[in-house]
């Protein structure tokens, strides 16, 4: 009778210690989940303030460099992919793409040297700077939180418990966009 009764301890003890070790798996894992979510939606908020300043900047720009259509109708183009994308991928593909467009307008100040001058255009670019550095430090924590997921979820044993409670690898890391790398021509005669 001892020995089943040591044995049925036993066997309880370790179905404890096997649900508590999943249980905190899971948890943990739920709770990077939902840093990545987090992560994210930095990114988002920083794409946003961005999209909000670029009608001020190319405002500003339209009475200076009037023959500049081409590129002003590239980068409204470029901007409302970015309001119109939904998906995380589809996010950060139009702001990849928004960037490429907008390389031209911060260069425009070489052709045009009033266009030092205005104030409102200085501010406007300095701000644009500015948001576009807090993207790339959201941008960074967004990759960091999925690698930080996806490394949990593929040790032992939490891979065993992400695999039972469904868990997935996330694949949507920040990559820059290959036409990213592609400086449009820009002629400004």
């Amino acid at each position: 009778m001892k020995k089943g009764l040591i044995g049925l301890i036993v066997a309880v003890v370790l179905i404890g210690l096997v649900a508590m070790s999943f249980i905190s798996a899971k948890n943990s894992i739920a709770v990077k989940s939902n840093g990545i979510d987090a992560a994210f939606s930095e990114v988002d908020v920083n794409l946003q303030r961005r999209a909000d300043l670029i009608p001020n900047l190319v405002a500003s720009v339209k009475g200076y460099a009037k023959v500049e259509t081409n590129i002003l109708t590239a980068i409204a183009e470029a901007r409302s992919g970015l309001l119109q994308a939904r998906t995380p991928d589809e996010k950060l593909a139009a702001n990849d793409r928004l960037s490429v467009s907008l390389l031209p307008l911060t260069r425009m100040q070489e052709a045009y040297p009033d266009l030092k001058s205005n104030q409102q255009f200085m501010r406007l670019e300095d701000e644009l700077s500015g948001t576009e550095n807090r993207i790339a430090v959201a941008r960074k924590r967004y990759n960091d939180s999925i690698l930080d997921y996806n490394n949990t979820i593929a040790v032992f044993p939490n891979s065993m418990w992400a695999s039972i409670a469904g868990f997935k690898p996330r694949t949507t890391y920040y990559r820059a966009d290959p036409g990213a790398a592609t400086v449009p021509k820009v002629d400004f005669n």
